[in-house]
């Protein structure tokens, strides 16, 4: 598939993913699991080791490491034949690792949503709203928020970039196994402790994937997805 086309669908799929989470109740009931409304508390507390670090302060300086340990490399070693042979896909990968998490990071701004543990239904006090509503005019916001997209899962799902360093089948896609597996770990932690919805960690993702085709797209300028 050309990366064009793969782009458009990717494009599409978002879109859908953004409709379909906002006209139904599928966050809420997922998000239910979760949230023990007796004690009114998440299944996981947001302080809890070793989780924390694990899944929280570890694996981002893990990926911040990982994304540093490329850059030295492609720096130091840029005459190197293995190295050049490889060079489009590390700055895809170095580029992605910096673009998904901004990106991200400012759509968290922009779209001024809560995260499931400030919203009335579990004990905070902002209304639930879709991404594409305005708060009711009789609630007043006590500060600007930002819930989503997911930012934490955001540097897991900059790792589907990997896809591209790769040039055999079979290593192509365990780096996609291997990306969506430390994104959706990431993911699922938030969605653990109370911050987030499966919607925000969902369309982190394809916004993740579209991201890295633009990168991809930008450096090659071949048109072809799957050429290096």
């Amino acid at each position: 598939m050309s990366i064009n086309k793969e782009m458009i669908l990717t494009f599409l799929i978002l879109i859908v993913a953004i409709i379909f989470f906002g006209i139904t109740d599928i966050d809420l009931k997922i998000q239910d699991i979760f949230f023990d409304s007796t004690s009114h508390s998440w299944i996981l507390d947001k302080n809890l080791q070793p989780y924390k670090f694990i899944f929280y302060d570890g694996i981002k300086k893990l990926l911040i490491f990982i994304g540093i340990l490329f850059l030295i490399t492609l720096i130091l070693f840029r005459k190197n034949p293995t190295i050049q042979a490889y060079k489009r896909g590390i700055i895809i990968v170095i580029l992605s690792g910096i673009l998904v998490p901004v990106i991200v990071g400012g759509l968290k701004k922009a779209t001024n949503m809560p995260c499931p543990k400030n919203e009335i239904h579990y004990g905070g006090v902002y209304p639930s709203t879709k991404v594409w509503e305005s708060y009711p005019k009789t609630f007043h916001q006590p500060s600007s928020i930002k819930c989503f997209p997911a930012g934490h899962a955001s540097g897991g799902f900059a790792l589907l970039s990997l896809f591209f360093l790769f040039k055999r089948r079979r290593n192509k896609i365990v780096a996609l196994l291997g990306a969506l597996t430390v994104g959706w770990s990431m993911g699922l932690y938030k969605m653990m402790i109370g911050d987030h919805f499966l919607s925000h960690t969902v369309i982190t993702m394809i916004l993740a994937w579209l991201i890295v085709l633009l990168i991809k797209k930008f450096i090659d300028r071949d048109g072809t997805i799957h050429k290096n």
